[in-house]
């Protein structure tokens, strides 16, 4: 067991790096780690079935944080996405799935089998995609998981309806004693979750007790999953259920910090389950089938997934984003084949097929969805908008590049002392907020020589440039400089390099958080009891030595190596300032 663990931490540490450098996100360095070190590849790891039962507590994982974040309110607001896209997208790709199936040769049971498996979407898959682009909080990925929550919701009675397509005869009454089980987990979780769960993290005294609190976190994941596995219910969808419940919790973070690296391991490592599942070597011997089959599932997904988001009203951004995360098998169509061979209303060659169809769909989402990321959405994205406002010069004598929350705060205080100026932002959003708060801001990329110009950078005295992104703010100055010289530059900085970059042109920069983090230190030191003229006499230090040290590192900012040095003896220089400065020190002769 150990050599498989060492076995599956290698694989994942050499494939995850390189996948995300990539740009193909990590969910792709599992699998191709997986089909590397399992059956098919190096048989560093052979028992798959083993890893897998215990991956799956990684899915678990994912499904109870992703609870924690939804507010029972939320999901309400949710219901139509759930209820009408999830079903519309489940019944409309199953139909054309199992068409395809079916023309392709097979019976229709069995097409019908593999359309609604193959219409099922991965979870696993595609809500990290999503995640490590920040891409959830959109429409694309509201409605994405909106619809992998019908899935969940819809997995027991497609797996129920499996017996019935391989033959076996309707029930002549209500399976009262199903429903009664289902319906007595469900109460149990919702009762649990409500008046058990909170009282029981406050017995053992919050996260004052990290180990503890650590025991009951995992406790409540795999509690919640077994009841509702014990109750005939997907075992993720108990642990969303328990999610959801504690999301209003005051612990709702310490659990989420709790959990989410238990999360992260066990998902790799069904993700790794995965790759070593797949039978590439049938792949190899009969590449051409396979790839059709692959090429027809993505084709005929991605197709229903756009024309449903065009449908709901999503843009063609959100629409391509939506239907390119959802195109994969799931890993509960696994659950559904397996079940249709023990019936009979699948072949077992079919199955496997069908699995190894699966599993390539997953190791090509991720690529697919990265490569539209870099090419296709871009273009997609462009809007189309004038290059720039007409302006009208007033003769203003500042021009503001940049109108967020810098480019504000200066704007005001010059309206404060009656100094009129011209505010210039290429963000169009932007623009919009504020003009609809009554403050005149004209749309443009300022590092164009024709706004400026247009703005009156020939007759104004200052630019400020207040944009947040540095290589932006570097180009603006540099257009300044060489079309305007008659302008004074001042710059805000994002860090100390941007700091170095503008002193090697000559222009005056404050940075972005340096004053503010110097007063909330102060205001620590104060908080802690320490006398205010000592907490703003260490301030004042650390604030000149910084400054003196930032001037004086300008020299060499470009080389690594010294830098490094640098950081080291001014981090000691400081230390030995401050003990000198401490009330009662002697001082070093």
């Amino acid at each position: 067991m150990l050599q498989t663990l060492v076995a599956l931490l290698a694989a994942a540490a050499l494939a995850v790096p390189l996948s995300r450098r990539a740009g193909f996100g990590s969910v792709l360095g599992y699998l191709v780690a997986g089909i590397v070190i399992g059956p098919a590849g190096l048989r560093l790891v052979t028992d798959v079935d083993q890893i897998a039962h215990v991956a799956e507590l990684g899915v678990i994982m994912l499904l109870f944080l992703i609870g924690l974040e939804l507010r029972p309110a939320r999901l309400w607001v949710m219901r139509r996405a759930v209820f009408g896209l999830g079903s519309a997208q489940v019944l409309a790709s199953a139909a054309a799935l199992a068409t395809l199936a079916h023309l392709a040769g097979l019976a229709w049971t069995g097409a019908t089998v593999l359309g609604i498996g193959l219409a099922l979407s991965s979870t696993a898959i595609v809500l990290p995609m999503l995640g490590e682009r920040d891409l959830l909080a959109t429409r694309a990925g509201r409605d994405g998981f909106a619809v992998l929550l019908f899935q969940d919701l819809a997995f027991i009675p497609l797996a129920a309806l499996v017996p019935v397509l391989g033959g076996a005869t309707l029930p002549t009454g209500v399976p009262w004693w199903e429903v009664a089980k289902g319906t007595a987990g469900i109460l149990v979780i919702l009762v649990g979750g409500r008046f058990v769960l909170n009282p029981a993290f406050r017995l053992i005294g919050g996260a004052r007790t990290p180990e503890v609190f650590t025991i009951l976190s995992l406790l409540t994941v795999a509690g919640t999953a077994a009841l509702a596995d014990a109750a005939g219910l997907s075992m993720s969808l108990g642990a969303f259920m328990a999610g959801v419940l504690l999301s209003e919790s005051e612990y709702r973070h310490e659990l989420q910090a709790d959990i989410e690296p238990f999360e992260g391991l066990l998902l790799g490592f069904f993700f790794i389950s995965v790759g070593m599942a797949a039978n590439v070597g049938m792949a190899w011997r009969d590449p051409l089938p396979i790839l059709a089959a692959v090429t027809c599932l993505l084709a005929a997904k991605i197709a229903v997934g756009f024309g449903l988001a065009r449908i709901a009203g999503q843009s063609n951004v959100d629409a391509t984003r939506f239907a390119l995360a959802l195109p994969q098998g799931s890993e509960f169509s696994f659950v559904l084949f397996a079940a249709a061979v023990a019936v009979g209303a699948l072949d077992a060659l079919e199955a496997e097929i069908a699995t190894l169809v699966i599993a390539l769909s997953m190791v090509a989402t991720p690529l697919i969805f990265a490569l539209s990321e870099r090419f296709l959405i871009p273009r997609l994205s462009t809007p189309a908008a004038p290059d720039f406002d007409e302006i009208v010069a007033d003769g203003s004598p500042v021009i503001l590049c940049g109108f967020g929350r810098v480019g504000q705060i200066v704007g005001r205080v010059l309206r404060m002392q009656g100094i009129k100026f011209t505010a210039l932002e290429r963000d169009l959003g932007q623009v919009d907020v504020v003009r609809r708060f009554g403050t005149k801001v004209y749309y443009g990329d300022p590092a164009r020589p024709q706004l400026l110009h247009a703005a009156g950078a020939a007759q104004a005295r200052l630019l400020v440039v207040a944009i947040d992104d540095m290589e932006e703010a570097i180009r603006v100055a540099d257009t300044a400089r060489r079309n305007f010289p008659n302008l004074t530059i001042l710059s805000r900085a994002r860090n100390r390099r941007h700091v170095h970059l503008l002193m090697d042109r000559s222009i005056p920069a404050v940075r972005d958080t340096f004053h503010s983090s110097l007063k909330l230190a102060e205001m620590a030191l104060t908080t802690l009891d320490i006398p205010q003229e000592q907490a703003h006499r260490a301030v004042e230090l650390f604030q000149a030595h910084d400054e003196t040290n930032l001037a004086a590192s300008h020299a060499f900012y470009r080389d690594e190596a010294r830098m490094l040095q640098n950081v080291k003896e001014a981090s000691d220089e400081l230390a030995s300032l401050l003990e000198a400065d401490r009330p009662g020190s002697t001082p070093t002769p």
